[in-house]
């Protein structure tokens, strides 16, 4: 018997990337790595309808660190490419987040991503950064 009360909800889309990834924006095409991902839109409201471009909530969001920038964006993952450069990005806050740069992948260390609150301990800086 099927119950009528049981509200039918769609699987949530699957996240095509993950932290360390390089990737490129489909429309401003700045090139950037992986932080940290929602697997649906964590920014308030008015962030949300500020943006210039209002890509669907629900389908995973990345914190990306851009290239040549010193800020992070937030981006829908309907928003991001792989970036098939293999090229390290320069940003400063990769050697905060992570341990090293092999085959065009960041290795994520254990520092937590949370935007609100610098870690307490930095790690030691590597070398490629």
């Amino acid at each position: 018997m099927i119950n009528l009360d049981d509200s039918y909800a769609p699987e949530a889309e699957a996240p095509r990337f993950t932290p360390g990834q390089l990737v490129k924006h489909r429309k401003y095409n700045y090139r950037g790595v992986i932080v940290d991902g929602d697997m649906s839109c964590k920014a308030s409201e008015k962030w949300y309808h500020s943006n210039q471009s209002q890509p669907k909530k629900d389908q995973p969001w990345y914190h990306v660190l851009v290239h040549e920038a010193a800020h992070v964006t937030y981006a829908a993952q309907s928003n991001l490419l792989l970036d098939e450069s293999t090229e390290p990005i320069l940003h400063p806050m990769t050697g905060l987040f992570f341990s090293g740069f092999e085959n065009g992948q960041y290795l994520r260390n254990e520092v937590p991503w949370n935007p609100g609150e610098p870690p307490e301990n930095l790690p030691p800086k590597p070398p490629f950064a």
